[in-house]
């Protein structure tokens, strides 16, 4: 039985807003990058939150040949984020945006969040973009940053998303998810694994929503209108994660 399609984005009567949010991790597009830009035109996002997106030799060209193509903008991020971006669709009215940089673990890759705060009708909220770490000890006071920087926005409803390069039993994902609303729990639609394309086996992406955010549904999005598979595993190492969720107006 085919998956049956996310509610479309638009601003209800009382100012709510329901959004389309996708989170990707596109492997700072060394892959098709055509797939890439048909997988997200075809989820119809109002967010996008990028990891791994270009961060070397002329990083904003290539990120804003992307934005172009896939019918979106940059918000935030890239090489000043080390690798997550934030993008929007027109209809988002920016308020303020920030990239911020983590500690450096000497040794260890750079991190950082891409983050802004944005309005969709009446409905505002804080969004950020992350790539957590691979060593376990520094993800998980990686996640408490998160945490504390979603507060710091000072928003009445935020998402997180990205590549937590870690799955729903660890440590990191569980302290996001007794905080947040992780998405797919709440609302389990589409597919559940991003790491591989070619043998989904893991879930090591994620989208997370604070209290009062209604998740709609959540998930990998197979055989939707114009997403096939061959995109999927052409466009970059992960699955996307997309999710529709209502945001209260505020």
């Amino acid at each position: 039985m085919p998956t049956p399609p996310l509610p479309t984005s638009h601003t209800e009567p009382d100012g709510s807003a329901v959004i389309r949010v996708l989170s990707y991790n596109i492997r700072s597009m060394r892959d098709d990058t055509e797939a890439l830009a048909r997988v997200i035109r075809a989820c119809a996002p109002d967010l996008v939150l990028v990891q791994e997106a270009p961060r070397f030799f002329r990083w904003r060209k290539k990120l804003a040949r992307l934005a172009a193509a896939s019918g979106q903008v940059i918000l935030s991020g890239g090489a000043t984020a080390s690798g997550p971006a934030l993008l929007s669709s027109l209809r988002a009215t920016i308020e303020r945006t920030e990239d911020v940089l983590l500690p450096l673990t000497p040794g260890l890759h750079r991190r950082g969040f891409a983050t802004a705060v944005v309005r969709f009708g009446g409905a505002r909220l804080g969004v950020l973009s992350c790539h957590l770490s691979l060593q376990k000890d520094e993800r998980y006071e990686q996640g408490g940053m998160l945490l504390d920087r979603l507060a710091a926005l000072e928003a009445p409803y935020a998402i997180a998303g990205g590549d937590l390069n870690e799955r729903p039993g660890g440590r990191t994902f569980k302290r996001l998810a007794t905080e947040l609303q992780d998405c797919w729990t709440v609302a389990p639609w589409g597919g559940e694994y991003t790491s591989t394309p070619v043998d989904p086996h893991q879930r090591i992406d994620a989208l997370f929503a604070t209290e009062g955010i209604e998740v709609l549904g959540c998930g990998v999005p197979l055989g939707q209108p114009g997403i096939t598979e061959t995109d999927l595993r052409a466009a970059t190492d992960h699955l996307p994660v997309l999710a529709a969720l209502r945001v209260p107006a505020h």
